[in-house]
């Protein structure tokens, strides 16, 4: 088994887990902001690996 593999994956893991926990717990006003600022997360994790792909090719 590899280290790596199994360092990605608890990591990843841990990662959904906190993501579950904080969306829960939060009050509904917060539970707004959270899913905004998910989205804004991931456009910009989007936009950046477009920026990466346009450098590579």
């Amino acid at each position: 088994m590899d280290i790596k593999s199994l360092a990605k994956g608890a990591a990843a893991g841990a990662a959904v887990g906190f993501a579950c926990y904080a969306l829960s717990s939060a009050r509904p006003i917060k539970k707004m902001s959270i899913k905004r600022d998910a989205g804004k997360a991931l456009r910009a994790a989007g936009n950046l690996l477009d920026d990466i792909k346009s450098v590579i090719m």
